[in-house]
């Protein structure tokens, strides 16, 4: 009875000393999280160009860290929006409602675009979206100027923080582009983004009344006006690249002066293009995290016990691979000197708050597809997709003459779902499914669509279980999304953005724009490779767990376990 009561008083004991050790291990808390998204970068491009790379950027993430090769979105239309708000909450389309950069509003009868808000306009007069220069189609869809995080409909993971630490946390959300800083600084953050009219980063009155004042002087600055004259070169001899002599020349883009080839000149502020010249290439990258590092000094970031966010959306990737695609020499030039630009950042936070005090994330809001050139050239069958094919108007025609109306039944196409008339489908008490059915028959003509997939079908459980038909559940919103979701053929999209030929374009459901890297480095992180499959909604939901906060709401992600043991 003694030796029983003596095992047990020591397994007590021991007991008590890990819980413990538990505690005191949960109550060291990093001074800083620093998020960091690489819009664009598919799995595979960081490692394909590593050889060039310096020691203390990717090298470093990939040396250091808790490493994910078989990471994925599991939405199906995979753009800036839609993987910036998972990373953000955790959550998928479904859930945050982000269902793609823009969607058509049915109560306003309209394109919205994802992050406008017209109750919150910018502080900068002068920095509205300039329609006659923006590249980015969504952007040109706003109606409003006004941005807030409002559309999103489930909290994010700095939501989480500032709630865990009674708002006494500071959360920041730096971009080139607005929703890339918005979606990431969640509810009660803070968001800056980049502004091609004026040059300079921008904010709303959802998050200030006027700006600080170390922003004011930052923009004051001009420092965009640093590369005027200039041009983008290569950084090294061509011979050194795995793409020399191997210039995509399907980046027909129609802007006169960049040019197809290196080196692109970037013109200066007296060609309208200047600052958009300056996002489609590394300098976009430099200019976001120049100001990110400004905002880690004045706003005293990492300075104190309570742990602080900083989420840094690096743009210039999603932009170089949409004009030049995956595979291009362009591709490579900008990874490598994306590499020196983390490289840069990484040293910053080192300096000023500790790497020892820091937890980082690095991962990608989407891949992106190769161009149908190289794409061919690998013998696959890749085509671009022109929607003028589908006579969308005979259709219609078919749909009155099936249903009998005297009403159009198709309202809009807006890639990739087809909106119906409802107010149609009511008046004429017609079987919404079987409407829909007759327009997934009616793609079944068309080689470059994979599959048509009904709204009905989903919400009555009738999909066929697949990879690609699931991501398209997961990107069903019922008040946003579109009655039938197009899936074209693997490889295939539409390389035509209102009028600017493109040599890529992502958002779909085929791996190459769902793969991307997911990286954890903490030096309570033990280093290791995982080949697992993973979720980037795991993302959110192990930084909240990492920390000992709350999910967020619409969390459906796992928690990480080579991350928090």
């Amino acid at each position: 009875m003694l030796k029983v009561f003596k095992e047990s008083k020591v397994k007590y004991i021991l007991g008590m000393a890990l819980a413990t050790l538990s505690l005191t291990t949960f109550a060291q808390q990093p001074k800083l999280i620093v998020q960091i998204t690489v819009d664009q970068l598919r799995a595979d491009i960081p490692n394909r160009y590593m050889k060039n790379m310096g020691n203390d950027g990717f090298k470093y993430l990939y040396k250091n860290g808790a490493v994910y090769h078989n990471a994925f979105h599991e939405h199906a239309n995979t753009e800036t929006i839609v993987g910036h708000a998972t990373l953000a909450t955790g959550a998928h389309p479904s859930e945050h409602g982000m269902i793609g950069n823009s969607w058509f509003d049915r109560n306003q009868q309209r394109v919205v675009y994802n992050i406008e808000d017209p109750q919150y306009t910018l502080l900068s007069a002068d920095a509205d979206v300039n329609k006659n220069t923006e590249i980015d189609p969504t952007q040109r869809q706003a109606r409003s100027s006004g941005r807030s995080p409002r559309n999103m409909l489930v909290s994010t993971f700095s939501d989480e923080l500032l709630a865990f630490t009674s708002n006494k946390a500071k959360v920041f959300g730096v971009s080139v582009k607005d929703r890339g800083a918005v979606s990431m600084a969640g509810h009660k953050g803070k968001a800056f983004w980049f502004s091609k009219k004026s040059g300079q980063f921008v904010t709303s009155n959802y998050y200030y009344e006027q700006y600080p004042k170390w922003v004011e002087a930052w923009n004051e600055q001009n420092k965009y006006l640093d590369y005027a004259d200039q041009q983008w070169s290569l950084m090294y001899d061509e011979a050194k690249y795995l793409f020399n002599g191997k210039d995509d020349q399907q980046g027909e883009i129609n802007f006169p002066g960049y040019g197809n080839v290196f080196p692109h000149a970037y013109g200066n502020k007296e060609n309208k293009y200047f600052t958009t010249f300056l996002t489609l290439s590394p300098a976009g990258d430099e200019l976001t995290t120049d100001f990110a590092k400004e905002l880690i000094v004045k706003e005293e970031l990492g300075q104190d016990e309570i742990t602080d966010y900083l989420s840094v959306s690096l743009s210039s990737t999603d932009y170089v691979g949409h004009i030049f695609g995956a595979s291009s020499l362009e591709m490579e030039d900008n990874l490598l000197r994306l590499d020196k630009t983390i490289a840069d950042l990484l040293g910053f936070i080192d300096s000023k708050v500790g790497l020892e005090n820091t937890l980082v994330v690095l991962s990608s809001d989407h891949g992106g597809p190769d161009s149908v050139h190289y794409s061919q050239e690998q013998g696959l069958d890749a085509h671009s997709v022109n929607p003028d094919n589908w006579q969308l108007d005979k259709l219609d025609e078919q749909l009155q003459t099936k249903f009998r109306t005297q009403e159009a039944l198709v309202q809009s196409f807006h890639a990739p779902y087809i909106y119906l008339d409802h107010q149609v489908i009511n008046k004429y008490k017609l079987n919404k499914g079987e409407v829909e059915q007759y327009i997934v028959k009616y793609f079944d003509q068309f080689p470059e669509i994979s599959s048509a997939i009904s709204s009905v079908a989903i919400e009555q459980g009738l999909v066929q279980n697949t990879q690609s038909n699931n991501a398209v559940i997961y990107n069903h919103n019922i008040a946003r999304s579109g009655d039938v979701y197009l899936v074209f053929q693997s490889h295939s999209f539409i390389d035509d953005m209102e009028g600017l030929k493109v040599a890529a374009h992502h958002g779909s459901p085929w791996r190459y724009d769902q793969h991307v890297p997911i990286i954890f480095v903490a030096p309570q992180i033990k280093p290791k490779h995982v080949y697992k499959k993973v979720s980037t909604a795991d993302i959110a939901t192990t930084l909240s767990a990492y920390i000992g906060a709350l999910s967020p709401s619409g969390a459906s992600g796992n928690v990480l376990n080579e991350v928090v043991k």
